[in-house]
């Protein structure tokens, strides 16, 4: 009994240090949207086409795993770079036999982002600063971003939707191929 104790322990300490150190690193937690931004950001997908759908910071999986339900025919790429929330995303990928989802444990900066109909993010404004020059300098073929919480620097967005939540969140959709073709 005390071997199980010792284990979960240490579980709990890797667990623990894990996310410190993502956190740390990263500048920013593994946080997943409300569920109200969740919804909001999903409705907004379901008006981009057909094509991919990357999602530049997947965490643990909460939009990209219920989006590639959604979306048999589309194919779903997911960027994260904490290594617990991407282990546990790519389990749930395996559970649900996803064919459509590939998870990447990358820095999405360092990446050159395929032709895709939407980038979907929920990330920190340094993080958004960084994203908008990676469009404006690389120029992929990207149709549309939509940003959970935080703007696009300089940026007019198509739509704002704000959530119905205690900070009025707002939920952003940019068409990015008018901006940068």
């Amino acid at each position: 009994m005390i071997i199980f104790y010792i284990l979960l322990l240490i579980a709990v300490v890797f667990i623990t240090v894990s996310l410190i150190y993502s956190t740390v690193t990263l500048g920013i937690s593994p946080m997943p949207s409300s569920s109200k931004a969740y919804n909001t950001m999903m409705k907004l997908v379901d008006e981009t086409g057909s094509g991919s759908i990357i999602d530049l910071g997947s965490g643990w999986g909460n939009f990209v795993i219920p989006i590639a339900k959604r979306y048999p025919q589309r194919q779903i790429v997911g960027y994260e770079l904490s290594l617990l929330p991407w282990f546990i995303s790519s389990l749930l990928k395996k559970v649900f036999g996803l064919k459509n989802l590939t998870l990447h444990r990358k820095n999405f900066y360092d990446a050159k982002l395929p032709a895709a109909s939407v980038l979907v993010c929920y990330l920190y404004p340094e993080a958004m600063n960084r994203i908008k020059d990676k469009l404006l300098f690389e120029k992929p073929k990207v149709d549309f971003l939509i940003s959970n919480n935080f703007a696009l620097p300089s940026w007019q967005s198509y739509q704002v939707i704000r959530l119905d939540d205690f900070y009025k969140s707002p939920v952003y959709l940019y068409k990015i191929g008018e901006k940068i073709a």
